[in-house]
């Protein structure tokens, strides 16, 4: 399905093209009555008859199907039900479920009717509904000032004389101001519509100027206002943006890459902001909160698997499951519990495996300023190119900075290439150590998590950086990256 037409109604005085030049007037919206309750909406849409065709809605990114009606030989149907549907930007699917045949507004009132042609996809008419004649309306408006703003644009770039520039200049300002007093008066007066909605969820506040202050400009007060205004007038427990393509999701993505700071102790705070705000949302509510888990159990930064168990925690484990199915309902309990032993700045789950001697060793035996952890196996093909690297920069160079490395191999059917690994690659001055099945098999009979559970070790390698207490310091990266965290570390010392 393709094409957004009200999405580019609303954008339309950005980049109007300069078509038409018939002058358009302002319609005025239509009365209507209180809401009724369902939706009852006849629809004509030529040339399709004797098929079924159907309403949809978008849903944060995605779209989905509302409702669907069979269209008579006269090419007639109805869209009705006993309930109202959530209010936002829908449109008319044709009976492939291919084609998005036009779009609109859809709120309270939800008895209207609708008459259109698929050879006019951009002209369809729909009587006895406000939403859509103040669209309509604001559509004609800006598309005038649009093309006139074009046309300023075009001149200004081919003008001779900084009078003609400046006036120019002028006129645009002045034709931009009144498109913005348009927005601003269907606001005020229609508070509660949904295009009232949309304005405010595409609305995005402009920096101010850099202040002085004490002689000292104040360079960080744009970053700030901008911040603290990016949500004016946006009501997360409203279901309707969800319904709003493009808008509010993208804002925030565009939130939190550019305005909120990457570690998971700023991000937790604005995240249960939202969620406490949404929280009377029935359909809002439960798409943040899922949306935030999916961007968060796969963070894009170290650390940041932090947010996720703090969702896990405060959502989760409290009763917020009826939104999930089976299957993701399981996949987050048992991702919680594979990151909860093992975050940053947390002492890391005590180990104690059995060496190639036979001999049991602890890792909090090992008395270091630096403990890397590495899980691997003889037989992983990134394993046998990236072991001989890590020992190469230890020997180079973390060795001297006082770093000893526990070492282990993650299974027990092949001990004797484990051991010819070690020796034909000279990684004596590692610790090497591995769990034999008896003391597998005797952790499963107790009940008691794993290593491979409490450091999350699903594919080798795996690494960790333990600070001099056992503390973990960074986990799951590259060589280079630890080598880079370990030298800031010990120009700070």
């Amino acid at each position: 399905m393709k094409q957004l037409f009200i999405v580019a109604g609303l954008l339309f005085f950005l980049s109007a093209p300069a078509q038409s030049k018939k002058k358009s007037t302002e319609t005025k919206p239509v009365k209507t009555t209180q809401p009724t309750a369902g939706r009852n909406i006849p629809i004509t849409l030529t040339p399709y008859k004797n098929c079924w065709i159907y309403l949809g809605s978008y849903y944060g990114k995605t779209k989905v199907l509302a409702d669907s009606t069979w269209l008579n030989e006269k090419s007639e149907g109805v869209f009705k039900g006993d309930e109202k549907l959530t209010g936002g930007i829908y449109f008319i699917v044709s009976p492939s479920k291919t084609l998005i045949e036009f779009e609109l507004l859809m709120d309270e009132e939800q008895h209207f009717s609708i008459k259109a042609d698929t050879s006019k996809r951009d002209k369809p008419i729909i009587t006895g509904s406000l939403d859509n004649d103040l669209f309509v309306a604001y559509s004609k408006v800006s598309a005038e000032k649009g093309r006139h703003m074009q046309g300023l644009k075009t001149a200004l770039a081919n003008a001779t004389t900084k009078e003609d520039s400046l006036s120019l200049k002028d006129e645009y300002i002045k034709t931009e101001k009144e498109l913005q007093a348009y927005r601003e008066n269907i606001i005020k007066k229609y508070p509660n519509s949904l295009l009232t909605l949309l304005f405010n969820v595409m609305n995005r506040p402009e920096a101010p100027a850099i202040p002085i202050i004490d002689g000292k400009p104040d360079s960080a007060y744009p970053y700030r206002y901008v911040k603290e205004h990016f949500w004016d007038n946006v009501n997360f427990y409203d279901n309707r943006i969800l319904r709003t393509p493009m808008f509010f999701d993208s804002k925030i993505d565009d939130y939190y890459k550019y305005y909120v700071s990457p570690e998971a102790d700023s991000i937790i705070p604005e995240i249960k902001y939202m969620l406490l705000s949404a929280r009377t949302g029935k359909e809002i509510f439960p798409y943040l909160l899922i949306k935030f888990t999916n961007k968060y159990v796969k963070p894009e930064y170290m650390g940041q698997d932090k947010v996720f168990l703090y969702l896990f925690n405060e959502y989760y484990t409290k009763g917020d499951t009826i939104y999930l199915d089976a299957a993701s309902r399981k996949m987050i309990f048992e991702r919680a519990y594979s990151l909860i032993a093992n975050q940053i700045g947390e002492p890391a789950p005590p180990i104690k495996l059995t060496d190639t001697l036979g001999v049991t060793k602890s890792l909090y035996d090992i008395n270091a300023n630096y403990t890397l952890i590495v899980f691997w196996d003889p037989h992983c093909g990134h394993c046998k190119h990236e072991i001989p690297r890590i020992d190469s920069m230890y020997q180079a160079k973390w060795k001297d900075l006082g770093m000893k490395i526990y070492a282990i191999y993650v299974y027990n059917d092949n001990i004797p290439d484990w051991k010819k690994f070690i020796t034909e690659h000279h990684l004596t001055e590692w610790t090497h150590v591995y769990q034999t099945k008896e003391a597998r098999d005797e952790e499963i009979k107790n009940n008691v998590a794993g290593y491979k559970q409490l450091y999350d070790a699903r594919v080798t390698p795996t690494l960790y950086l333990l600070d001099n207490n056992k503390q973990i310091i960074a986990k799951q990266l590259t060589i280079e990256q630890f080598d880079n965290i370990i030298t800031e570390k010990n120009k700070k010392k």
